[in-house]
């Protein structure tokens, strides 16, 4: 028998419906509507075309009175000029109506293609439709989680009960994406709610490490969408966490959105396996980071993942063009734990073996000292398989 689910976070009801959005008939409204006003933080897309909803949600974030969410999946309300941001703010009005406050207090998210006008029709029977099936049960949460996803193969959520001070804390989270994900947020939406008490800059803090540490060292294909936002909401009550209670609540989130970035990697468009890119010895962390992600992005060495080739040349050199410094004399590589290049000098390994270990793991490990310092970093990326190909020249974004 399964465990049952840890408990949703006090003060939040849910709903997820279909409206019409979507060809397929999927679910593509969503809710999310706090009792009372609870601290909202945002952390979003770096990409210089931003959408509408993005801007909005800037605007609105760090803030001490959020009182809902409302995203809309299967189009992303983006290079949409003036009248996708009268959009974005009317579907924040109506929601406003809805739950009795003010339409400021409402944050909205879109995701799906770019470049078309919302069904501003539709999407208001949708949020009547949502606003009437709000409830604090687990069917539901399950139904707004459904609701933001486009190409996913399925919802990406994690709860967890976590204990800080002494005290129990609920943390619940919900994301969508699958393709366009690279560092800086990419195609990524994720609410991640907890009722901890907490304040709008401790939020606002500990949301953006968050997304450095997750986030930020995840890529799919490299690109990096219009529409990218990270919310953290707390309906936690009474004297804010600080000290030893708070730190643990920081390692918790941390956790929590690793947790959930690494989701969003294995549900890659097309994707078989995921990579996890470790870089010791760096000259600094930062300088770490860099030559992780410039592995994980690497189209040879996503490719030879996806065929099970222990290339260890295409890992090298890539690692060797990185932006940050690495000692070619000290350099070592191992995969699944396999060493094949040791001090800059390639070593003799069963490579049949190995493939085959490639093969049948979904996690490819990628181990690589770089000589240098005690810098560190850890970056995830999907393989580049030729469904992913086939998939993106036939679905408009």
């Amino acid at each position: 028998m399964s465990e049952p689910a840890p408990s949703l976070p006090a003060g939040f009801q849910f709903s997820g419906v279909a409206c019409g959005i979507k060809a397929s008939g999927k679910k593509d409204v969503s809710l999310i509507v706090s009792e009372r006003d609870v601290v909202g933080a945002g952390v979003f897309t770096k990409n210089q075309i931003v959408a509408a909803p993005v801007l909005l949600c800037k605007a609105r974030t760090p803030s001490e009175t959020i009182r809902a969410v409302v995203t809309n999946s299967g189009n992303a309300n983006a290079c949409t000029g003036q009248s996708g941001m009268d959009d974005a703010v009317t579907m924040c009005q109506q929601v406003a109506a809805k739950v009795g406050c003010d339409e400021s207090q409402v944050l909205v998210m879109s995701t799906g293609v770019i470049g078309q006008p919302l069904p501003m029709d539709k999407i208001a029977v949708g949020i009547e439709q949502a606003h009437d099936q709000l409830s604090n049960d687990h069917e539901s949460f399950l139904s707004a989680a459904d609701a933001i996803l486009t190409t996913d193969n399925a919802r990406k959520m994690v709860q967890r009960t976590v204990v800080c001070g002494g005290k129990s804390y609920e943390i619940a989270a919900m994301a969508k994406g699958a393709g366009m994900i690279s560092p800086n947020m990419a195609t990524m939406l994720a609410v991640v709610l907890t009722d901890a008490p907490l304040e709008s800059t401790q939020c606002q803090t500990m949301l953006a490490k968050a997304a450095d540490l997750s986030f930020n060292r995840v890529s799919v294909d490299g690109h990096t969408s219009t529409n990218d936002t990270l919310l953290l909401l707390s309906s936690g009550q009474g004297e804010p966490l600080s000290g030893e209670p708070l730190q643990d609540f920081v390692d918790q989130l941390n956790d929590l959105c690793i947790e959930l970035a690494k989701k969003l990697v294995a549900d890659g468009e097309g994707a078989t396996h995921v990579m996890q890119v470790h870089v010791h010895g760096a000259a600094d962390d930062s300088a770490a980071e860099l030559i992780a992600r410039t592995v994980a992005a690497s189209p040879l060495v996503k490719t030879a993942i996806t065929g099970g080739d222990p290339n260890w040349g295409r890992i090298v050199s890539a690692a060797g063009y990185a932006e940050a410094k690495i000692d070619p004399t000290k350099t070592t590589l191992k995969i699944c734990g396999q060493a094949i290049y040791l001090e800059g000098v390639p070593q003799s390994f069963d490579a049949a073996a190995l493939s085959k270990k490639m093969k049948a793991n979904v996690d490819v490990e990628i181990d690589l000292q770089v000589g240098l310092q005690s810098g560190k970093a850890t970056f995830w990326s999907s393989d580049l398989t030729t469904e992913y190909v086939t998939f993106n020249s036939e679905y408009t974004t």
